[in-house]
């Protein structure tokens, strides 16, 4: 099934549900293939038994009200901050506790060690905390000189 026959709407308990051509209606989960390198891209829909029923090349080729629909079940599940500044670190020495400015607001995050700053490509970083929760780092070259500063003790 291609991204212009879905029929996708949220059921009364906020599930979305995808309705085939033939009627028939089935729980689905949109999952992205490329969450970081390709958020808006790649998006398959599979159901409860993690079968795929559709495939979606870009998100702008939904129409309006389908592609929100699949964003806000995508942003209900995906829980992934992405850091904008880091304004101070408790130590140098790990663990340490990270002060961040984030699209999310401001947080606070503990580094258990270096290992846990993976770099996903020449400018982009994943930061796990000690309670398992991914930030982002999307751009290096966009942080402010502090954080840069900040991060380098640590890469």
């Amino acid at each position: 099934m291609n991204a212009f026959n879905l029929q996708l709407a949220l059921d009364s308990f906020g599930r979305l549900i995808l309705t085939t051509d033939q009627g028939a209606c089935e729980e689905v989960v949109p999952v992205r293939a490329f969450p970081i390198a390709a958020p808006e891209e790649a998006i398959s829909l599979v159901s409860t038994e993690g079968h795929e029923l559709a495939w979606i090349e870009h998100l702008a080729d939904l129409p309006d009200n389908q592609r929100r629909l699949v964003e806000e079940t995508l942003a209900s599940r995906e829980f992934m901050p992405e850091i904008h500044a880091i304004k101070s670190v408790s130590s140098i020495a790990t663990p340490s506790i990270w002060q961040v400015d984030t699209d999310r607001g401001p947080s606070s995050l503990v580094l258990e060690g270096e290992e846990d700053i993976r770099r996903l490509s020449r400018t982009m970083l994943m930061i796990a905390d000690s309670n398992g929760i991914h930030f982002l780092v999307r751009d290096l070259t966009r942080l402010d000189r502090n954080s840069r500063r900040l991060l380098d003790f640590f890469l």
